[in-house]
């Protein structure tokens, strides 16, 4: 068992938090994350090889409150139920309903990603192995769950690993959002979660 905390890279009053179970081919973890709008909790669950199984999300804003539970069944299919209170903007915009979007094929995914969440990352990593050898890169489908919407869409990303150096202590794997056309280098442990995300988060603490 693992507990994480990271700041935000983007905006430091962002306060990320996480207790992370790691089993031989699975995990489950708990987490929060904070900033001057608004609060989030968050529960994942993952089966055999990492493979996403329930994520239960609540977001608590200034005006409005949000819930989804996503859930990936043995056959690959994704729903999800949702609901929502109060306003339906955000620093004057417009939120998107929450839920998987109308139309919107989740076909092929295998792992949810929630926006902000530095732990999301570490499932496809930890697949591939990334964090302990070097490994090409590989193309994942995702869940992608937005905040504070909560809406989800379909998200194409590569993985690859870095140079691997096992005296380092630590690995680097090249993260990219093809949908979001954006590109970062994650700095992570012998666990497979992340220490620095480049232009999301940084760990400040990290325990057993």
């Amino acid at each position: 068992m693992r507990h994480v905390e990271w700041v935000g890279d983007d905006d430091p009053e962002r306060l990320e938090a996480a207790t992370i179970t790691l089993a031989e081919d699975r995990l489950d973890a708990l987490g929060t994350s904070r900033t001057t709008d608004y609060v989030t909790s968050w529960s994942l669950e993952t089966g055999p090889s990492w493979v996403t199984t329930r994520l239960d999300v609540a977001v608590f804003g200034r005006g409005f409150s949000r819930r989804l539970v996503l859930v990936r069944d043995a056959h690959g299919r994704w729903t999800s139920e949702a609901a929502q209170e109060g306003v339906r903007t955000h620093q004057g915009e417009e939120l998107d309903d929450p839920g998987i979007a109308g139309g919107e094929s989740l076909d092929g995914a295998d792992d949810c990603d929630l926006a902000l969440c530095p732990v999301t990352n570490t499932m496809p990593i930890l697949r591939l192995g990334a964090h302990r050898q070097e490994v090409a890169e590989t193309r994942f489908v995702m869940a992608w769950v937005a905040l504070p919407s909560l809406a989800v869409i379909r998200s194409e990303q590569l993985y690859r690993s870095g140079p691997y150096d096992p005296a380092a202590g630590h690995a680097v794997v090249r993260y990219t959002s093809a949908t979001r056309d954006f590109t970062s280098e994650l700095t992570v442990d012998h666990d497979g979660v992340v220490i620095d995300y480049p232009q999301l988060a940084r760990r400040i603490r990290a325990g057993r």
